[in-house]
């Protein structure tokens, strides 16, 4: 999720051929009931969560490997 367009989400997705959509939060509302809208810039921290069935916050990742965040997602979400 971005404070990017749609328009621009779309670009980012097709360059890089990802299977999946990229979300936008041009109004900041999902960034803000995160936590990661930074207040003296108003810009959001690069974090990763994974969301619960529930739709609770099961785990937050503030910094991450990006060669290794994917194994670390998947290997928490198989505790769900």
């Amino acid at each position: 999720m971005s404070f990017d367009s749609n328009a621009d989400n779309k670009a980012f997705k097709d360059k890089f051929n990802f299977p999946y959509d990229l979300l936008t939060d041009g109004d900041r509302v999902a960034s803000t009931a995160y936590g990661v809208v930074t207040s003296d810039t108003g810009n959001a921290s690069r974090v990763s969560v994974l969301v619960a069935p529930d739709g609770t916050v099961a785990k937050a990742y503030e910094t991450v490997t990006p060669a290794e965040h994917p194994d670390q997602v998947l290997a928490d979400l198989a505790t769900l």
